[in-house]
């Protein structure tokens, strides 16, 4: 049974509770400048290969998802390093290693250099990404990581939707190489203050001479069903807009909007859900919610059909995540995490990657409608697969208040 909880003005300023510390207000902001500088990139390298590069769409593609394949193959590695040498450097390191590549953008008019500074991007984006969750892992109290991940996913949401509008201003008012200086300096200012954190975890030194394993094989099994989701969210993204248009709404950004706006509000609102419920059922609910929202979304082929899909799948995403990270980092120790993160978000790669390719093959051949329920069928495929798993894991116990 838990202990009774100590009442607030007995807890010291320093209780092991306490969430909003100063290193975790410090990497929400890190997190922040750092995905403000991938926004404003978002925006600005479509134009600038089929413009001042002088490339066409077929260009601008590769070098968009140029970065992935880089940041998939090394988010193990990075998970490694993380675990024996310290999330710090790879955090510094990440972010200093995106402003370069960011930088140098700015002076070079060739595809294929373009595309080799975008796969060095995928290097910072792997260091970074890993790190930071492993970070968060560690600066997180064991009972409110839902919360603390929550929390701190607001800084990617964000500025992701506030770099884009970010990098228009600059390319029309001044130019492109004002977009990716400010780019280069974000990143830079990421570097700062992640670096006055300091080191969050315990570098694992192996006395053995082994070395860790690249993947951690404990955090497959959730990782599947965190998987299936970012499949279905990936189908959503790709082709909400063109959905969007074929139902008749005003403006196609509007099913955009509207998700970012559900999953930002609900990961404010409801924060501490994911610490008050088992992590798999609740990620199982989640995949349960996206279907659901997929289905209206294929089935209810009018704008107000379409907008309420988009905020049922909304919200189903906005538990997902919180929900699987947390089964994740409850099973590992801390000399683990950066090895689970850089497990776990190789597959947010693989799903956002590879979803939309084989969901495109499907919205071609039958129809975007067809493409979004088999996207639900995805999400219902792995909330099946997180179920059967809560069943044969043995239940965390809680921890006491």
């Amino acid at each position: 049974m838990a202990t009774p909880r100590t009442s607030t003005a007995d807890v010291p300023h320093d209780t092991p509770d306490r969430l909003l510390t100063p290193a975790f207000v410090r990497l929400a902001l890190g997190d922040l400048a750092y995905f403000t500088a991938a926004g404003v990139a978002i925006y600005a390298l479509p134009f600038y290969v089929t413009g001042p590069v002088g490339s066409d769409k077929a260009g601008a593609g590769v070098a968009f998802g140029a970065f992935a394949v880089t940041a998939l193959v090394l988010r193990p590695y990075a998970g490694r390093l993380s675990d024996t040498v310290g999330r710090r450097p790879l955090l510094v390191g990440g972010a200093l290693l995106c402003a370069l590549a960011m930088l140098l953008t700015a002076f070079v008019d060739s595809l294929a250099v373009v595309v080799a500074l975008r796969l060095l991007l995928g290097v910072a984006e792997a260091a970074f990404f890993v790190a930071s969750f492993a970070a968060l892992a560690d600066l997180a109290p064991a009972s409110r990581l839902g919360e603390a991940l929550s929390y701190n996913s607001l800084g990617l949401y964000l500025g992701l939707a506030l770099g884009p509008p970010l990098g228009e201003v600059l390319v029309t008012t001044l130019s492109f190489t004002a977009a990716w200086l400010a780019a280069g300096a974000l990143a830079v200012l990421a570097a700062a203050v992640v670096y006055g954190i300091g080191e969050t975890g315990t570098p694992r030194r192996r006395t053995d001479g082994a070395r860790p394993p690249l993947i951690h094989r404990e955090a497959l099994p959730p990782a599947v069903g965190f998987f299936t989701s970012v499949v279905a969210m990936g189908g959503f993204l790709a082709f909400a807009s063109l959905h969007a248009d074929a139902v008749g709404l005003g403006s196609t950004s509007v099913p955009l909007f509207v998700y970012g706006i559900v999953v930002v509000t609900c990961r404010i609102a409801f924060a501490k859900v994911p610490d008050r419920l088992s992590p798999l059922p609740l990620g199982a609910a989640a995949l349960v919610a996206i279907a659901v929202g997929l289905a209206l979304t294929a089935t209810w082929t009018t704008p107000v059909g379409m907008t309420i899909g988009t905020a049922v799948t909304a919200l189903g995403v906005s538990f997902s995540t919180p929900a699987f990270f947390s089964a994740v980092f409850a099973t590992v120790s801390s000399s683990e995490r950066g090895a689970a993160s850089g497990t776990v978000s190789a597959f947010l790669d693989l799903g956002l990657g590879g979803g939309p390719i084989l969901l495109g093959l499907v919205a071609d051949s039958a129809g975007i409608p067809w493409m979004f329920g088999v996207a639900a069928a995805v999400a219902l495929a792995g909330s099946a697969w997180t179920i059967s798993l809560a069943f044969r894991t043995s239940r965390i116990p809680a921890t006491a208040d």
